[in-house]
């Protein structure tokens, strides 16, 4: 009956093992004790550097519409 018991708990604790160690591999953002803590790599993560776009966000749209008018005011539509 020991033998039972000690199998059911080592497979219990196998599972729990099992369905946390993903949050152990992680390594991402959390709050704890209300403040937001970086992950633990940062000083190893690369840095990314987006440039600015443009102000107005459909200005190839803008382009276009006018070559477009332009086009049509030289062909007299």
């Amino acid at each position: 009956m020991k033998i039972e018991i000690s199998a059911r708990l080592l497979q219990g604790v196998l599972c729990g093992a099992l369905a946390l160690s993903p949050m152990a591999l992680t390594g991402c953002q959390g709050t704890y004790g209300g403040q937001t803590l970086p992950s633990p790599y940062y000083l190893n993560d690369d840095i990314e550097y987006h440039p600015r776009g443009p102000e107005f966000k459909l200005s190839n749209e803008a382009a276009a519409m006018k070559q477009y008018q332009e086009e049509q005011a030289l062909l007299g539509n």
